[in-house]
């Protein structure tokens, strides 16, 4: 029997019954990844004398009665974690030595609960795109369409996964980067609310791994299907053992109904910024009939919803901010000169972006009560809706776009051209917030690329999004490998 596109759920009950080893699991992953990634690129840094030890001792430990989440299941990691002994780089060439003393929370945890590592992933530059590709290791093409992005900047890990080469993977978002690269590559992923689980050792190269609380950003699960993403969320949630889990112990609420008929979903298919393209319209909808269908209460408007506009801005204003924070004084002066040039009037997203990367403490500041208002609002609409579902990018995968500065890209939708960052306008609706949000297949557009939808939730009810999720799967599918 062929493992490598079996559930996680799936291998563990067959590793629980004596069907296979986890030493057969890590072997099959292994070759598959040596037959099939020479094209794909997804797995950057492969450590498979390591995952073999640890497959063996996972056989181990299981046969002395042990049974742990992840005992013997092949994963992969996001290049951008630090695992002892490989190296982290973010994909960037001034950091190509630094190799990590000590693994990162999250890396302990899945170890901890018995994963086997099988490598690293690819990632963009600094894990600052919407693509992966690094002058360290390369790009990382879309299995479904070699000459198109797997998205970013978890885009190895989505790849990985639609291609069979472990059932797990741990990855992280700002700029939808655990949403955009599932939507593109087919699979899931889910975006947790912000602050539930530690991100410690997922830090830049040679910094001191510290518990800091990001704004914005996250760590989280990516998987083949909803189920799986509960599980690996559940191990990884949880805050840092130095910081508030000296005093804080963990309890998610369970999810707000079992039933999909229960549902409270409100349907967003267009943005005052930014058109949806057709093919993601059409999986939003697809999305949308299948609630309709199991009798779920679907709205498609609400008195109740945050400015989508003013959320935009919001989201840009408080991501680019903090993405230029520790620039070089030069360039942070030249940045100052062209936002002093910026036309009054001029309120695009790309003005934005330059005005706040000028920010003073007292900008950011009430940028952030802005933020609070809309939090505020957000708690009021989920009063009366469970969950949100909407596009998670306006397209499906595009063609590999790897001119150096993203500011001066564009993004093509129905034959129109958009600058490129606006795409992140869909993304930034959980993020800025910090609302947790799952990614889920929502069918294929007419060239067969996969589409993709998200699922915003309130926050800290991770388990609501998650588990309509699941009954999504069972009404309009869920993953299929690319052929």
């Amino acid at each position: 029997m062929e493992w490598s596109f079996q559930t996680a759920e799936e291998l563990a009950a067959a590793l629980r019954a004596g069907e296979v080893t986890s030493v057969e699991l890590t072997d099959e992953a292994i070759a598959r990844i040596e037959r099939d990634d020479k094209v794909i690129n997804a797995i950057c840094v492969p450590d498979f004398d390591r995952a073999r030890a640890a497959a063996r001792g996972a056989d181990q430990a299981r046969a002395r009665g042990e049974d742990r989440p992840l005992l013997g299941i092949p994963v992969t990691v996001k290049e951008s974690y630090n695992v002892a002994g490989l190296p982290t780089t973010w994909g960037m060439p001034q950091h190509r030595d630094f190799v990590p003393a000590e693994d990162a929370v999250q890396v302990s945890r899945i170890k901890a609960a018995g994963a086997v590592v099988l490598g690293k992933t690819n990632v963009p530059l600094g894990l600052q795109d919407i693509q992966s590709f690094n002058e360290i290791y390369g790009t990382t093409n879309n299995p479904w369409d070699h000459g198109r992005t797997s998205g970013g900047s978890s885009g190895g890990s989505a790849a990985a996964l639609a291609c069979g080469f472990g059932a797990l993977s741990i990855g992280s978002d700002i700029g939808g980067s655990l949403r955009t690269p599932a939507h593109f590559c087919g699979v899931y992923a889910h975006k947790p609310t912000l602050g539930l689980a530690a991100n410690r050792g997922m830090d830049l190269p040679s910094a001191p791994a510290l518990p800091v609380d990001l704004d914005l950003a996250v760590v989280g699960p990516m998987a083949r299907t909803a189920r799986d993403l509960t599980l690996l969320l559940d191990v990884m949630a949880g805050p840092d053992p130095l910081t508030l889990g000296v005093a804080h112990h963990l309890r998610l609420p369970p999810a707000r109904h079992e039933r999909l008929r229960d549902y409270r979903v409100l349907i967003l298919d267009e943005h005052p910024l930014i058109p949806t393209g057709s093919a993601v319209r059409a999986g939003v909808n697809r999305v949308a009939d299948a609630l309709v269908d199991g009798g779920a209460h679907v709205e498609r408007h609400s008195p109740l919803l945050p400015d989508l506009a003013e959320a935009a801005t919001l989201y840009n204003q408080l991501l680019f901010s903090g993405s230029v924070a520790r620039f070089p004084v030069d360039a942070y002066d030249q940045l100052r000169t062209r936002a002093a040039g910026l036309s009054a009037d001029d309120r695009s997203l790309d003005a934005a972006r330059l005005r706040a990367m000028v920010f003073s403490h007292r900008d950011w500041l009430e940028a952030n009560h802005r933020r609070e208002l809309h939090r505020h609002g957000w708690r009021q609409l989920f009063a009366e809706f469970d969950v949100v579902v909407c596009p998670i990018t306006p397209t499906p995968a595009f063609l590999h776009d790897h001119s150096p500065n993203p500011l001066e890209r564009r993004i093509g939708i129905d034959g129109v051209e958009y600058p490129y960052l606006d795409q992140l306008v869909w993304a930034g609706l959980a993020t800025m917030p910090g609302l947790p949000a799952t990614a889920i297949p929502a069918g294929r557009a007419s060239d067969g690329l996969p589409v993709g939808a998200q699922l915003i939730g309130p926050m800290f009810e991770d388990r609501t999004p998650l588990r309509l999720a699941e009954l999504l799967e069972q009404k309009i599918g869920g993953f299929r490998a690319p052929k």
